[in-house]
């Protein structure tokens, strides 16, 4: 069982940038692909990033191509979503995801964090 820890959500203004957080409770991380899926109201889960571990290779969703950058911290252990140039329809809730053994561009996960909140208005 992986266990997902979700940190840094809040208010930002348009345009703005903030840095989300994922600590995985597993022993062997490289085993996993961490990602980040996020949940406006009225509408459904929309992938955003992931990372495979073992090769650091990426996926995007369109919508946040160029502006979101997905990444691993070996020092904190975290798996980081870094989103720049932040717009309103950015505002969900965010969740940390994990799949063995890669990420799949369908951004199909097993293990769930339990979400923060991130919201972008002026």
């Amino acid at each position: 069982q992986v266990q997902l820890a979700e940190s840094g959500g809040g208010s930002v203004q348009p345009g703005r940038s903030l840095r989300l957080s994922c600590a995985p409770s597993v022993f062997h991380l490289d085993y996993y692909a961490i990602g980040w899926v996020r949940q406006a109201p009225g509408k459904e889960r929309e992938g955003v990033a992931c990372i495979t571990t073992t090769d650091g290779s990426t996926v995007y969703a369109d919508s946040v191509k160029g502006r979101f950058s997905i990444s691993r911290d070996n020092a904190k252990k975290t798996v980081d979503l870094q989103m720049n140039s932040l717009k309103p329809e950015d505002t969900a809730v965010y969740f940390c995801a994990a799949v063995a053994p890669r990420c799949y561009s369908d951004f199909d996960f097993d293990y769930w964090g339990q979400g923060t909140q991130v919201t972008v208005s002026a």
